[in-house]
């Protein structure tokens, strides 16, 4: 970019002089500054919440390590040019291959990997295969679609479902993660198939285009992508056997800081750890705990119903879709957790199925969408948040239906 294009950007910021990035952290240590000193939320409940929620922020931490260094190794630049040379030139190959990949990222190491690493990716593999501007813009909205809709699989998809374990503990339903699995299997696949249908139907000219095989990807060192592969690829049996998420996340991320220590120890750096991220996940944390001690509660029940029919689980799961566009995903679920029965897992299925895949109206609905919207602004790809709500506004409702149908079911 530019001196003239970053100066412009900066004008164009009306907090221009806070470094980009910083904004959501500063307002969020501020929001849980007043909570605590006006003693809207005490020291002592405020210290319950920490016991409740640590676990879920070092997981924060410890996958976003994780991830980035798996892209520093070439992991994500080798699987999309992989696909690239294996759609054999058509888009609508390339395409369903992208999908593949951006829901196996999505489902094994967070929506947020998805959004940060893999577009970006995406985004310059289509400039070097010469895809149409349409073609991209279709790229970029699949990593933008499912790194939300794909994340209802597994706890460590979505930070919503780390804190959904709890709501689950000692109910019918149980613990862990296969058991959390065998609860969300059929919505995370109707929701993953419902977006894809919904994203062909949007984009079938773009689908029909070409573009040039790229030549193979170049991997700096081997050795390093070998290893980040073979910890990525380990980390789901590592939680099929029981292990804690916070601990599998900490133990990969470790590995990979020493193997790149070992062979490139350039690409280790201090903004690997996104302490500003998990500053804000603290913050919303503190401040919607408060909201719900001061009478939040109930009001979002009285909007929420009862009832596991259907009809039941479709209006909470709109509820939580609605109320995780106005505020974003995190706060929304928290609000809604006090709601929950570990008794009565579908409703708590049903609220992630709206904090997940719902929120795509608005463009702090989830971090993960801004995030992907600043990964596409440094590829040169502009984000225009007015169509991006009237596409959501066409897969929202479907998504929705679907999962909570499969849900039911």
């Amino acid at each position: 970019m530019s001196p003239a294009a970053r100066e412009a950007r900066s004008w164009a910021r009306p907090w221009r002089w806070l470094p980009e990035g910083t904004l959501v952290p500063l307002v969020a240590v501020l929001a849980s500054a007043v909570v605590l000193a006006t003693g809207a939320l005490s020291l002592d409940a405020a210290g319950g919440l920490l016991a409740r929620t640590w676990s879920v922020l070092v997981f924060l931490l410890a996958a976003a390590v994780v991830a980035s260094l798996a892209g520093v190794a070439g992991v994500f630049e080798v699987a999309a040019v992989w696909a690239a040379r294996h759609g054999g030139g058509r888009t609508w190959r390339l395409w369903l291959l992208v999908v593949a990949i951006a829901t196996a990222a999505t489902v094994a190491l967070s929506l947020d990997t998805t959004a940060v690493l893999l577009t970006p990716v995406v985004l310059a593999l289509a400039r070097r295969a010469r895809m149409p501007a349409g073609a991209a813009a279709l790229l970029a909205l699949t990593c933008a679609w499912l790194a939300n809709t794909a994340s209802l699989l597994l706890p460590v998809s979505n930070l919503t479902n780390l804190l959904a374990l709890d709501a689950l503990e000692g109910g019918p339903a149980g613990g862990g993660v296969l058991a959390f699995a065998a609860l969300t299997w059929r919505p995370a696949l109707a929701s993953v198939l419902a977006t894809a249908v919904v994203l062909a139907l949007l984009h079938l000219p773009a689908l029909r285009t070409r573009y040039d095989q790229p030549g193979p990807a170049e991997v700096a060192d081997p050795v390093l992508l070998r290893v980040a592969a073979a910890v990525v690829v380990l980390v789901l049996p590592a939680l099929a056997v029981g292990l804690e998420p916070w601990a599998v996340a900490s133990a990969a991320a470790l590995v990979l800081v020493a193997a790149t220590a070992w062979r490139r120890r350039d690409a280790l750096r201090w903004d690997l750890v996104p302490l500003p991220l998990a500053v804000s996940v603290l913050g919303l944390f503190v401040a919607v705990e408060a909201l719900n001690q001061h009478g939040l509660t109930p009001a979002l029940a009285a909007v929420a119903g009862t009832g596991d029919s259907f009809g039941a689980l479709l209006r909470l799961a709109a509820t939580s879709a609605a109320a995780a566009n106005a505020v974003d995903n995190l706060p929304a679920y928290l609000a809604l957790q006090p709601l929950l029965d570990p008794a009565d897992p579908l409703r708590t299925a049903a609220v992630l199925v709206g904090v997940n895949a719902g929120p795509l109206l608005t463009p702090w609905g989830s971090l993960a969408v801004l995030l992907w919207a600043r990964a596409c602004r440094a590829e040169g790809v502009p984000v225009r948040w007015g169509r991006f709500a009237l596409k959501g506004l066409v897969l929202v409702p479907v998504v929705l239906v679907a999962a909570v149908a499969a849900l039911a079911l």
